[in-house]
């Protein structure tokens, strides 16, 4: 079956996924076929962020083995404590070429149970560590809507800015965010039947703070909803967004394109 209309509009522009994790063992058999079916969908950039310290050497390996890649070093906030590195740990890795921002990092109070300090000053020690390396930061954030944007004011988060990842928040958190200069990335969750509002909020972001995401192998985007995620399917987000807010899929695919480069000027450098 041949992509819909918008899609194959879609693939004349080059194609982003800012946010994935193809450093997992979900591709550990088919990496080079993911790698080559997000070219042939016109997915020319991406960034694997990592999710611990233990991946932080793949994903700097994948960085730096193929053209057009980019990754991330940090902690997830579900991620045990123990795994907390030492400030001068995480600016090592993020000085690794090819290392274009700080995270996945950020609060999740929706997996965690029981007094999360922890995960605040482990979110606090990743906005530390953005602003000294100028890696922007990927923020993840989950059922803490208020305490993630108190951290990004109180840490000078702005200083650095980055990215509000997987974004299913409202349009006054949005906004508080675009203020701290932060953008707002979409995955596959704004195609889905039950998103109504999340669509409310995707039709208002400008177009200057846009960005589009897999956060592959999970979420993936209707219709490959139910199958592992992968970059090939951020074309469906895109065709979508394009459709909701009434833009021409090549503008859309063009600015989402031109953002991921001021978020994450580093990769822009390396391009």
């Amino acid at each position: 079956m041949g992509l819909p209309t918008t899609e194959e509009q879609v693939l004349q522009a080059a194609l982003v996924d800012s946010h994935c994790h193809l450093d997992f063992d979900d591709f550990a058999e088919d990496r080079d076929a993911v790698l080559a079916r997000a070219r042939a969908a016109g997915v020319e950039h991406l960034l694997i962020a990592a999710v611990t310290p233990s991946h932080w050497a793949r994903v700097q390996s994948l960085a730096a083995e193929h053209a057009g890649i980019w990754a991330a070093a940090g902690v997830h906030p579900n991620e045990d404590p123990a795994t907390t590195p030492e400030l001068d740990e995480l600016l090592r890795a993020l000085a690794a070429p090819r290392v274009a921002a700080t995270g996945e990092t950020g609060l999740d109070y929706f997996r965690s149970e029981g007094d999360l300090s922890w995960q605040r000053q482990r979110f606090a020690l990743h906005i530390a560590a953005a602003r000294q390396s100028g890696k922007p930061l990927i923020v993840h954030t989950r059922a803490a809507a208020a305490d993630t944007l108190d951290l990004l004011r109180s840490e000078k988060a702005r200083d650095v800015g980055g990215v509000i990842h997987c974004f299913t928040e409202d349009w006054d958190f949005a906004c508080q965010a675009m203020d701290l200069g932060f953008y707002i990335s979409l995955s596959g969750i704004v195609t889905f039947k039950k998103s109504t509002e999340l669509q409310q909020v995707a039709k208002k972001i400008p177009a200057d703070r846009l960005l589009i995401e897999t956060d592959a192998p999970y979420l993936a985007p209707v219709p490959q909803r139910g199958r592992r995620n992968e970059p090939a399917y951020v074309a469906h987000v895109a065709s979508f967004l394009a459709e909701l807010r009434g833009e021409e899929p090549q503008a859309l695919a063009a600015q989402t394109h031109a953002n991921f480069f001021r978020c994450f000027p580093a990769a822009g450098m390396a391009a």
